[in-house]
């Protein structure tokens, strides 16, 4: 997914790589960081790489600072059935084997399967919204970025070939 992705990019580009989730998800419980202190730990991160980076994720509360800065914006428009059985793959694993993310963070059986705050219910509820909201942010962006929309694993692949080269 996205995070594979960023990895991927940021180590082929030699810039570095930042994750908004690892930002956002600062400490053990899932206790996340108000919006203020999130804007300003991504404009730290994106002030410490003025020869570039690349960064994953589609928080609204930092698109402003991130997408005006972009020269290049990759949206991994990969159909649902590809992206929903992603993440419940990847989200039930990490419940079973209690495998941490970011910062002490757990997903737990409990959280996964019978909680308003699961990823599996998250990815069902959001998914038609999210687009919605990815395509208006992205057909928005103020300096005229370069978009690219990649809609199967093999483009996606394709891309990370190239970048190779």
């Amino acid at each position: 997914g996205k995070s594979t992705l960023g990895r991927a990019l940021g180590e082929r580009l030699g810039v570095p790589y930042i994750e908004l989730d690892e930002i956002v998800h600062f400490r053990p419980n899932w206790e996340d960081r108000t919006d203020e202190d999130f804007r300003a730990q991504v404009q730290a991160r994106l002030d410490a790489s003025p020869d570039g980076w690349v960064c994953d994720g589609n928080y609204g509360a930092v698109r402003d600072l991130i997408l005006p800065q972009a020269d290049t914006v990759i949206w991994l428009r990969l159909p649902f059935h590809v992206v929903y059985w992603r993440l419940a793959s990847r989200t039930i694993w990490r419940s079973l084997r209690g495998a941490p993310l970011w910062n002490g963070n757990r997903e737990s059986f409990r959280q996964t399967f019978f909680s308003k705050d699961s990823m599996l219910l998250w990815g069902l509820t959001s998914w038609r919204r999210t687009r919605r909201r990815t395509s208006g942010a992205l057909a928005s962006i103020p300096h005229g970025a370069r978009v690219l929309v990649l809609r199967t694993p093999r483009e996606v692949a394709a891309l990370v070939r190239e970048v190779e080269r």
